[in-house]
């Protein structure tokens, strides 16, 4: 879980994004039942739905595109930290790296 852990821009850690995705969605969806709770009393005819529906429609696909380019913002951030840790460390720690060494050293000495 440390990747999720270590700082992607500024101060922001990958988890603080994750975090910020998921409150924003949820903010979107309460301001968006909100506006439609609003609007559905003033729906007294054809005529009124057809100015106010589309209105909804334009705020839902608003919504749903920052929720994409953060989604990517997110894809991207967490590929680039797997790739520092398979590139950095093989995807293993310093500690892990130290005790196969000794085991290698072992072995040759074995073999000697």
């Amino acid at each position: 879980m440390s990747q999720f852990d270590k700082i992607v821009f500024g101060k922001k850690k990958f988890s603080d994004l994750l975090e910020e995705v998921y409150q924003n969605q949820k903010k979107k969806d309460t301001q968006i039942s909100a506006l439609i709770g609003e609007l559905k009393p003033l729906i007294q005819e054809i005529g009124d739905a057809t100015l106010i529906v589309p209105l909804i429609k334009e705020y839902m696909e608003l919504g749903i595109k920052n929720d994409d380019v953060l989604i990517k913002m997110l894809t991207l951030a967490q590929r680039a930290l797997q790739n520092q840790v398979e590139s950095d460390s093989l995807g293993i720690s310093d500690e892990e790296k130290a005790q196969l060494l000794e085991q290698v050293e072992k072995l040759g000495q074995k073999d000697g």
